[in-house]
Order: structure tokens, then C-alpha cells, then sequence
């Protein structure tokens, strides 16, 4: 039987991004080698197309496919940002693959399927449903995390992601089998106890085991010991892509399971709590000894990982969850936009191979590109959270809802957090402004497509950070349409 209408265009981005991705690996085998231009102007069309298409989830709000997919408020938001994550990727992968003759039609094929996966879990309604958004995006990054295949760096990232993937996926899917055990069900909103004595035993070591699975997911400590290999050694656009996209969906599946299960927010509680300290300690402290920039973002993302955490665990304390909820909304975006700047910056700076992304290599960048300096440093400082930046807006939010939730301690552990961060963000400033340049090579000229990435991040990075209001209204909008009422 042919689904309903309505189902169809609930499920319209993901179906727009499935589409040009089979597209593209269709076509590419009949395209000749000066044509290959092609295949970008498609896959920037599709991703564009899939963000449009948001519209029509948003105007037809409700259950899809016989409850399998829950359409609203929230998961329009979250299409959103991997909407614009995956659009902004594309486009700012041009250069980057051309330079290091990396076969294009596959990849952007892979980055639709990954954005497509990442939608499925923001809607998901039902923890198989999820399971099926989380492989479409895993096994496309596990791919593309070792698309530079000449490179030994990029195939240990690739193996390392692919194996400890499948341990934590593994950890996702015995839960669910655990929590099926002791409900009866899969669905999220329908998940109350069995009459069985071990039903609750059940319970609890499923939610704990999803919990480990996502984790992963979300580069949370203790699960984060793979994120500063595979994010060096990943192509740097994909570092880009995984950063951004799989965190957000990740953490939009945590916070349906949050505000779905009743359960969930009570066991999880503490957990939350202990891994948001481990998460932001370990991240900010392993940042700082790191000499290669890429390899410093990459601790710098499981940093951030930390602070959402924080306004997690504030969701799973309170009675009204929607401020958490929000604020790991409004979070996400703004990180999104730093990420995907500053890595891309790393991907036009670091030269063929990637070899010049040494802290030395920065030295007095600003007397040799001052606009790349400039726009590097702008990502930096929002990272930091420093005021009139996106990222202190975002900050600021996380620590009210902590202190919201009563989670004093938390909100202090973040403040004291954020000012050991700004040690190796502002390291990096200062060797490109207050040194002299002693390198003999020129890095890459920045043509049209990545300028335009740039200027969106930087400008969206900015905009957020002085005109947060419309933002933080659809953001806690979003979190009304999740929270229990």
C-alpha cells in the first residue's frame, strides 16, 4: 500500500537528499574529467533543496509512517542545522577534493545519506526507527573518514572510527532489545513497565547501555578516547561535517529519549552530571599541550560536548524541562556555525596533504591573509565565549538553565571550564598576530565556493551573537513542542 501524503512529506527532506545522492553516484561514471564541476553544482542543489523542503514538515506537524516518526517542532529544528550543516559542507569541499584528487560523486553522495540518517533520528518516534537514522549516518562517515586513501593517517582514522563504532552501536542495540524486554515496546512514549519482577532491572541496564551508545555518539567521556584521531586523520571538510551534523542528531536523539521515556530523566541524571565534568575536564585540559591545530579543535569539540551535557542534565532535573531543552538547541546552532567555520579554515590554511597544520605554521598569518586571520580569529573567540559572539549568547544560556535546575556546582565547574579553554583559543591568536612569519610556503587561494561557507559561518556567528532573540525563540518554541506539558 502506497503511504499516505501526508507521511510523504513529513519525510520530504530525507527523501530529497536519498534521491540526489543515488543521483550523483548514477551520473558520475558518464562524466569526463573536466566536468566534474557538475557534480558539486548537484549536490549544493540537493542539499538545498532538502533545506527548503523543512517547510513541509513544519506545516503538517504529527506522526508518520503508523507512529514510527514523530514530525514537530523540535525535529524541524534539528533538520534545520544538519540541513545547513550538510549544504555548507558541500559547498566548502570544492577546492578540498580537486586539491587533493579525491573522487567527488561518491562523496557528496555520502554526505547526503549521512544528513539524510541524521534527520531520521531527530524524527524518530520509536528506538528501531532511531537504529536505522543511526546506521544511514555512522556507516556513511565511517566511509568518508578515510576518503583520502592514500593517506595512512585518514585509513587508521577510518578503521578506528569503524571498529569502535560498531562496539558502541552495539551497546545502542542491546539496549533497545533490554528495554523491549522490560516494556514491551519500542515506542518512546509508550514505554511503561511490564508486570514482571525484573522488569525494572531490565529497564535500567537498557537505558544504561543506549546511553553508552550515544555517548560515543556525542564524544562524551569517558567515550571520547577516538574523537582527536579520527578527526585528524578524517579528510578535514568531514571533520567539519562530523563535528556539527552527527553531534547534533545525537544529542536531538538523547533529549527524545530524555523527554519520552519518564524513566530515562531520573537514571540518567547522574550520569549526565559526571559525564559533563569528565567531558569538559578532559577536553579543555588535553587541548591545551596539543601542538597541531586540527588535533586542539578536535579536544575542543569534546570541551563542547561538555557544556551541552550540562544543560542536559539540567533538562533531565527540572520539572520544566524546556529550558534545558532550548538551550541545547540554541547551542547546537551556534555551534554548528564555529565548527564548520573554523574547520574550514583549517581545510584552506592546511595546504596540500594537510601538512601545514602546526601551531608554527600560524605564525603571522595576519601580515600574510588578514581577512583569514581575522575570520579564523572570530571563530575563535565565539569557541571562547566571548561577548558580542554567538558562543557567549549560547554559553550564557547553558548556565542559566543550569542554575535553573539548581545545578550550582555544574554552572561553576562550566564558568571555570570556559576560562581554561580560552588559554588555547587565544595561544593561537597570539601567534598570528604577535609573530613574525618564518614560513616559505603560500596557503591555498580561497575561490568562491569556500569564501561563501566563510561568510555565512562569520556572519551567522556574529548575528547570533548580537540578535539572538528570533534564534532563541524558535529554539525554545522547538523545546515546548518535545517537553511533557
Amino acid at each position: 500500500m502506497f503511504p499516505p501524503r501526508d507521511d510523504l512529506l513529513r519525510l520530504a527532506p530525507e527523501l530529497v537528499l536519498c534521491f540526489s545522492g543515488m543521483v550523483l553516484m548514477l551520473i558520475e561514471p558518464f562524466l569526463v574529467r573536466g566536468r566534474r564541476e557538475v557534480l558539486v553544482t548537484l549536490a549544493t542543489i540537493g542539499a538545498a533543496v532538502a533545506l527548503l523542503a523543512t517547510y513541509y514538515p513544519a506545516t503538517r506537524p504529527g506522526s508518520a509512517f503508523s507512529g514510527l516518526l514523530q514530525v514537530d517542532g523540535f525535529s524541524v529544528f534539528v533538520h534545520v542545522i544538519v540541513g545547513l550543516v550538510a549544504l555548507l559542507v558541500v559547498l566548502g569541499s570544492a577546492d578540498y577534493l580537486e586539491r587533493e584528487n579525491i573522487q567527488q560523486g561518491e562523496y557528496y553522495a555520502l554526505v547526503l545519506f549521512a544528513t539524510a540518517g541524521m534527520g531520521v533520528m531527530s524524527s524518530a518516534a520509536e528506538l528501531m526507527t532511531a537504529f536505522v537514522g543511526l546506521e544511514m549516518s555512522s556507516i556513511s562517515t565511517y566511509i568518508l573518514a578515510g576518503f583520502r586513501r592514500d593517506s595512512l593517517r585518514s585509513n587508521e582514522s577510518a578503521m578506528k572510527y569503524f571498529l569502535l563504532g560498531s562496539f558502541a552501536t552495539a551497546f545502542f542495540l542491546y539496549g533497545i532489545a533490554l528495554v523491549y524486554g522490560a516494556t514491551g515496546t519500542t515506542e518512546l512514549t509508550h514505554m511503561t513497565l511490564i508486570a514482571l519482577p525484573q522488569a525494572g532491572a531490565l529497564m535500567r541496564i537498557g537505558l544504561a547501555l543506549i546511553f553508552v551508545g550515544l555517548a560515543f555518539k556525542v564524544a562524551a567521556a569517558p567515550f571520547q578516547l577516538w574523537t582527536p584521531d579520527v578527526y585528524e586523520g578524517a579528510p578535514t571538510p568531514v571533520t567539519a561535517l562530523m563535528s556539527a551534523g552527527p553531534k547534533a542528531a545525537a544529542f536531538a536523539l538523547l533529549l527524545r529519549i530524555l523527554a519520552g521515556a519518564p524513566a530515562a530523566a531520573s537514571f540518567w541524571f547522574w550520569a549526565l552530571w559526571v559525564s559533563a565534568v569528565l567531558t569538559m575536564v578532559v577536553g579543555n585540559l588535553a587541548a591545551i599541550v596539543q601542538t597541531n591545530v586540527k588535533r586542539m579543535l578536535a579536544y575542543s569539540s569534546i570541551a563542547h560536548a561538555g557544556y551541552i551535557l550540562v544543560a542536559l542534565a539540567a533538562a533531565a532535573a527540572a520539572e520544566q524541562m524546556a529550558l534545558g531543552i532550548a538551550a541545547v538547541l540554541y547551542y547546537l546552532a551556534v555551534y554548528s556555525l564555529m565548527k564548520l567555520g573554523a574547520f574550514m579554515m583549517i581545510s584552506q590554511l592546511g595546504g596540500d596533504g594537510e601538512r601545514h597544520l602546526e601551531m608554527d605554521d600560524f605564525y603571522g598569518l595576519a601580515s600574510r591573509q588578514p581577512v583569514a586571520a581575522a575570520c579564523f580569529s572570530l571563530f575563535l573567540l565565539s569557541l571562547l565565549g566571548l561577548p558580542v559572539t554567538a558562543g557567549f549568547v549560547g554559553k550564557f544560556y547553558i548556565f542559566d538553565s543550569a542554575l535553573a535546575a539548581h545545578l550550582i556546582w555544574l554552572a561553576v565547574l562550566l564558568g571555570i571550564n570556559s576560562v581554561i579553554g580560552s588559554f588555547y583559543y587565544l595561544r593561537v591568536i597570539v601567534v598570528m598576530y604577535m609573530r613574525e612569519p618564518h614560513q616559505n610556503w603560500t596557503p591555498a587561494r580561497m575561490r568562491l565556493p569556500v569564501t561563501l561557507v566563510l561568510l555565512v559561518t562569520a556572519a551567522g556567528t556574529l548575528y547570533l551573537g548580537l540578535f539572538p532573540g528570533p534564534v532563541l525563540g524558535l529554539a525554545a518554541r522547538a523545546a515546548q513542542s518535545l517537553a511533557p506539558r
